[in-house]
């Protein structure tokens, strides 16, 4: 996947966002945890408490590992519900502790809880990209639209995906219902694909940012 040409394209849709990371890496899960009670109650600061328990054991896994016991942490413990039926919304993005707080969520919702807990049990965010793919499911003429979370070992590799569909974290080539058309994550944005150049990713851009400084907030109270 090739990033964009043009680096003031990628960097005005992503102004500001790089400060999401120096609040990730020094988030203070207490703090988190209280909130977590204090705004949703004892049984999501539990949950909360339950997922500090998996970033202590990713922390010390290699990363394989890591990938493989986040993806499924949140593949068993979250259930997918569409945003209008959950926000009431068309297209929403919620943070890691509003999924959380709901134990639902839809694509976006997985692949950006997926994406903070990564980071936050020690994973590079240069590896990590959130990846809008056209899925083709079986028995469907049109693919439909969908996200998961790619890791790159290094720039050049095969990503690994993690998705809310599969419960395997699995190479991208074996992968072949998934079409990528962009990926993006905190600093820079990626184009790929017959479609790329027909697909404006500007409104789901803007959706990251928005998510980015609720989660930013959250990590600061």
């Amino acid at each position: 996947m090739r990033m964009l040409a043009s680096h003031r394209v990628a960097s005005a849709l992503l102004a500001g966002t790089c400060a999401v990371l120096a609040v990730l890496a020094a988030t203070d899960l207490d703090r988190l945890q209280q909130l977590a009670l204090s705004r949703y109650g004892t049984d999501v600061a539990r949950q909360v408490g339950d997922w500090r328990q998996l970033l202590g054991q990713a922390r010390g896994e290699a990363e394989a590992d890591k990938l493989r016991d986040v993806n499924a942490y949140f593949n068993q413990r979250i259930r997918w519900v569409e945003d209008g039926e959950l926000w009431q919304q068309e297209d929403y993005w919620a943070t890691l502790l509003e999924t959380l707080a709901k134990g639902a969520g839809d694509c976006e919702d997985f692949a950006i809880a997926k994406y903070v807990s990564l980071m936050l049990a020690g994973v590079q965010e240069s590896k990590l990209r959130l990846t809008y793919v056209r899925l083709q499911e079986p028995g469907n003429a049109a693919p439909i639209a969908h996200m998961v979370l790619a890791y790159y070992p290094d720039p050049a590799a095969e990503p690994l995906i993690l998705d809310n569909l599969d419960g395997t974290v699995r190479p991208a080539s074996q992968r072949p219902d998934l079409t990528p058309v962009y990926s993006f994550n905190a600093t820079h944005l990626w184009f790929r694909g017959p479609n790329a150049s027909t697909s404006d990713p500007t409104a789901r851009i803007s959706r990251w940012r928005d998510v980015l400084a609720r989660l930013q907030a959250e990590h600061t109270l």
